[in-house]
């Protein structure tokens, strides 16, 4: 369905090209190894810094090195005018921009999962499968708070976060959180990619997926078997309801045994699964 009419474009040749979005306070760096072995499997592949991601994201010097923690935490983030709106248009025209190439596959991780989800309502005609790579996927809930308040997390805000903190414990439940599997050298390096200002406009804006648009898209699901931050459970009822909903068009499912920043730990597994994805027929 998603490259059905655009087979005359110019430069078509059938080829996929992955469009990789990510998480909160991320930014393209976490699709770094996933990128290289798709490159090694021969593929086309981009990952895009959200707006005030990557380059354009703010680090202001309160959190510089010694930290103002006080001027820190009373800060507004730069990034609190940013919604949900702007995330979809901003990867929607980089979909544009690759989908004359040849299919495009989207996939997100973690908070990436409702970008991806708005450009698939949106146009699903320009997506030929779309992939959540343990990612929030809103089917019978609005938003991702409100899936985080089923964990029992309320009120949760993703304004500004002290990723460069030294305090023991803190560093302690965030590893648990994100990187268990890791060692504590992969999760401060980890830690080192995450940025501090994000929007919370985003985790509570309506990301629901629409059955008549985003439900016509073919799409995959890869479980992180040990994510703590969403866990598994709440990953296969996500799964569960989207297949509710489109039960004509179901997720195929994958997993990896690994945490919720595990595209750092096992690209190669991640690319594999992704380079044996099914796509429609181009020609």
């Amino acid at each position: 369905m998603g490259s059905q009419g655009r087979s005359d474009r110019a430069g078509w040749d059938g080829q996929p090209t992955f469009v990789f979005v990510h998480g909160a306070h991320a930014n393209a760096a976490a699709w770094s190894g996933v990128l290289r072995e798709l490159a090694f499997l021969g593929h086309r592949a981009l990952a895009v810094d959200l707006p005030g991601h990557g380059i354009d994201a703010s680090f202001p010097m309160a959190y510089q090195s010694p930290q103002d923690l006080a001027a820190f935490s009373g800060q507004p983030s730069p990034l609190a005018h940013v919604t949900l709106e702007d995330n979809v248009a901003h990867v929607e025209a980089a979909v544009r921009r690759v989908a004359q190439y040849g299919p495009v596959v989207l996939a997100g991780t973690s908070g990436g999962g409702a970008t991806i989800s708005g450009v698939g309502n949106l146009v699903p005609d320009l997506v030929a499968r779309i992939v959540y790579i343990s990612a929030w996927c809103c089917v019978e809930l609005p938003s991702v708070a409100a899936y985080l308040e089923t964990l029992g997390h309320h009120g949760v805000a993703a304004a500004m976060v002290n990723w460069r903190t030294a305090d023991s414990q803190t560093l302690a439940a965030l590893k648990e959180g994100l990187l268990a599997d890791g060692t504590d050298e992969q999760f401060r390096a980890c830690l080192n990619t995450l940025e501090p200002a994000d929007s919370a406009q985003v985790l509570t804006a309506d990301c629901r997926v629409r059955a008549s648009t985003w439900g016509q898209i073919p799409r995959s699901y890869v479980r992180f078997a040990s994510d703590r931050a969403i866990p598994i459970d709440l990953q296969d009822q996500m799964i569960a309801e989207a297949d509710a909903l489109t039960p004509d068009n179901l997720f195929d499912t994958h997993t990896v045994d690994t945490s919720h920043m595990g595209v750092h730990l096992h690209p190669a597994e991640i690319a594999s699964i992704l380079d044996r994805l099914q796509l429609p027929n181009s020609n």
